[in-house]
C-alpha cells in the first residue's frame, strides 16, 4: 500500500530491535507543514517514533488537510476524506514500523486538533491518547457522524486566552463537550493568541511522557 501522505518519520536513535515503541503522530495546521511541528515534539525522540503527517493539500508554501467554506466550517466532503485517509494511515504506519499499537497518541495544532479531535471520536480506544491545541469539534462530527466511546482516551487540550482565530470560549466548549465523556481529560489555558507557548509544549510534553509510563508523577 502506498500511504496517501507524505510524511516525516523520527526513530530512535538507540532502536532496540525487538521492541515495540510508543508514536506521536502529529497534524499541523493549515498553511504549515510537518516539518515545523517536530519541533514541538523533538524531546520525545529518544522514546517515542514521531511521524509528522504533511497535509496533501498546498496552501501558499505549506498545506492543509481539508478547505474551508469559512472560518470554523470545513467543507464536508474534503473534511470526511482527511478523517478517512488519516485513520488508514495511522494503521499503515502502525504495520510498516515497530509501534506498539497500544500506544497511538495523536498531537495536532488547529486544523490538525480538529483532526486529533475527530479521529479520537470515531476510532475510540485504538489511539491511547490525543494533544489538542487551540481547535474545536465541528458540529456536524458530533451528530452526524459514528461515535465511538473515548472514556479510554487519555485527553489534553489547551487553548490561548487571546486567540484571536478561535476564542476562548471554543476551548471551554469543546472541554465541556468532552468532560462528558472522559475521566482522562486535562483542559489548560495559556496568556496566548493563537499559538503554543513555551509553557505550553512542556506540560504536553511531560503529560505524554506520564501517559506512556515512561515518567510517574514523583519525576
Amino acid at each position: 500500500m502506498n500511504p496517501f501522505y507524505q510524511y516525516d518519520i523520527h526513530l530512535p536513535a538507540n532502536m532496540d530491535p525487538d521492541k515495540r515503541y510508543p508514536v506521536v503522530f502529529t497534524l499541523h495546521g493549515k498553511g504549515s507543514n510537518e516539518k515545523n511541528m517536530f519541533g514541538l515534539v523533538a524531546p520525545l525522540a529518544d522514546d517515542f517514533i514521531i511521524i509528522g503527517i504533511r497535509g496533501n493539500l498546498p496552501l501558499g508554501a505549506g498545506y492543509q488537510y481539508y478547505d474551508l467554506k469559512s472560518l470554523g466550517n470545513p467543507i464536508r466532503e474534503m473534511f470526511d476524506e482527511a478523517v478517512k485517509q488519516l485513520e488508514a494511515f495511522i494503521h499503515y504506519a502502525t504495520e510498516k514500523y515497530p509501534i506498539d499499537p497500544g500506544e497511538r497518541y495523536l498531537l495536532g495544532f488547529s486544523q490538525g486538533a480538529i483532526l486529533s479531535m475527530t479521529l479520537a471520536l470515531t476510532m475510540g480506544d485504538e489511539l491511547n491518547g490525543i494533544v489538542a491545541l487551540n481547535g474545536y469539534v465541528p458540529d456536524f462530527v458530533k451528530t452526524e457522524y459514528l461515535l465511538r466511546s473515548v472514556k479510554d482516551v487519555s485527553i489534553f487540550i489547551s487553548h490561548g486566552e487571546y486567540d484571536s482565530v478561535f476564542p476562548v470560549r471554543i476551548g471551554h466548549e469543546t472541554a465541556l463537550y468532552l468532560k462528558d465523556q472522559t475521566k482522562r481529560l486535562t483542559f489548560k489555558l495559556y496568556p496566548t493568541d493563537h499559538g503554543v507557548s513555551e509553557e505550553n509544549q512542556l506540560d504536553f510534553l511531560n503529560w505524554l511522557k506520564h501517559d506512556a509510563g515512561l515518567i510517574t508523577k514523583k519525576d
